[in-house]
């Protein structure tokens, strides 16, 4: 059941990154309700903020927006008066910028003593990478995962097609410890300083091969263990069509079952002989090419073999089963004009959205914003003149 309000109603977060974790984590919790400020340098001091293109990030559906020289005293003034009335901050500047600029943890909760401050970036607040600059594949290679992928025809690691370090390492990890910390202080918990480093979270999900080679000294390395390919049932496989399915069949109750639509039952009893399994994926090579890859999925998909479709990204937008369930919605841009986007998908988020009108990308709430924590119109207007605030 879809709940009818949304689950961070009332929670009102300041975001000052633009890209990257903290903007998904923004974005995710702007989907479950949350009221998300983004907070931007203004246009003067901005030189290195990136603007994302129109459609990113949800097209900045459902997050206000105002510009703050965080440099200006009263731009920073401002910013503090915001952050009073906020429940969390986030922000992704290197370690050490938010003090010298007065924003920092110490300083929020001067003004808000039970603030969730939460600072994202790539290696941590300390440590000898921490000055490091970094992007998602960077951290992806830090933390052991490009090195467990099946090697590149020159041997090295394969880029990925997600962003897994910036969504999953970092985005997620930071929702996760932003909530933790509103049950926290829930129940009666002070203000929380989250360390949130994108590479440690890639750790986190690589757990399962670090730690099978801490206890066991056996290395996830590409054809290796089982969830790197070792074995013929965790593959993907070619169809006649030149189009792909993937295999998971672990079970050896689904191993089986694979085995005799397959028409390979000799191979049941095979399954984790290390001897035979080169033998057991090319006899796999050979029956799935006998077929186009949807043919497969018809067949094999809906009787326990742990089959499905490799999609490429055109497909995936008109998936039937993503379609039926709610997993993309309209939105429309004034120069670019109606477009697709993914919905509010995770769990407890309310997935029936109106169509989302794409707000100009230099429009700014700083007015609205400014006047709810007590400004008045003359200061506002002085703030805007003397480039304080956009």
């Amino acid at each position: 059941m879809t709940p009818s309000t949304p689950l961070l109603k009332g929670i009102t977060v300041l975001n000052l990154a633009s890209v990257g974790p903290a903007a998904r984590a923004a974005r995710t919790l702007a989907d479950y309700g949350a009221r998300v400020i983004q907070v931007s340098p203004t246009l003067g001091k901005g030189a290195k903020q990136i603007r994302p293109p129109f459609h990113t990030y949800g097209a900045g559906r459902g997050i206000e927006r105002i510009q703050i020289d965080l440099k200006a005293e009263a731009g920073k003034a401002a910013f503090m008066k915001l952050a009073a009335q906020a429940d969390v901050v986030m922000e992704s500047y290197r370690p050490g910028v938010v003090d010298r600029l007065g924003i920092g943890f110490d300083a929020v909760r001067q003004v808000k003593s039970d603030v969730v401050y939460c600072a994202t970036t790539g290696y941590g607040q300390d440590g000898p990478a921490a000055g490091w600059a970094g992007h998602d594949i960077n951290y992806l290679g830090l933390a052991g995962y490009l090195a467990c992928s099946e090697p590149r025809a020159d041997g090295g690691a394969p880029i990925p097609g997600a962003t897994v370090a910036d969504s999953a390492g970092g985005g997620m990890h930071a929702v996760l410890s932003i909530l933790a910390a509103l049950v926290r202080r829930s129940l009666g918990g002070e203000a929380q300083y989250l360390d949130v480093a994108a590479s440690e979270g890639v750790v986190s999900l690589m757990a399962l091969s670090l730690d099978q080679f801490l206890a066991t000294g056996e290395v996830a390395g590409p054809r290796q263990v089982l969830l790197t390919g070792r074995y013929a049932f965790y593959d993907v496989y070619r169809c006649k069509d030149d189009k792909w399915v993937s295999v998971g069949a672990i079970e050896p109750h689904f191993y089986r079952n694979l085995c005799g639509l397959l028409s390979l039952e000799q191979w049941a009893d095979h399954q984790m002989d290390d001897a035979r399994q080169d033998e057991i994926r090319q006899a796999f090579r050979e029956a799935f090419l006998t077929r186009t890859r949807d043919e497969w999925v018809e067949a094999l998909a809906p009787n326990d073999t742990c089959v499905a479709p490799v999609y490429e990204i055109p497909e995936v937008v008109d998936a039937p089963h993503f379609v039926a369930r709610g997993v993309f919605m309209e939105a429309e841009d004034a120069e670019h004009g109606r477009f697709r986007q993914v919905a509010p998908i995770l769990a407890g988020g309310i997935r029936t959205q109106p169509d989302w009108q794409v707000r100009p990308g230099g429009e700014s709430d700083a007015n609205k914003l400014l006047e709810a924590v007590g400004y008045s119109a003359d200061e506002i207007e002085e703030l805007h003149r003397t480039g304080a605030v956009e």
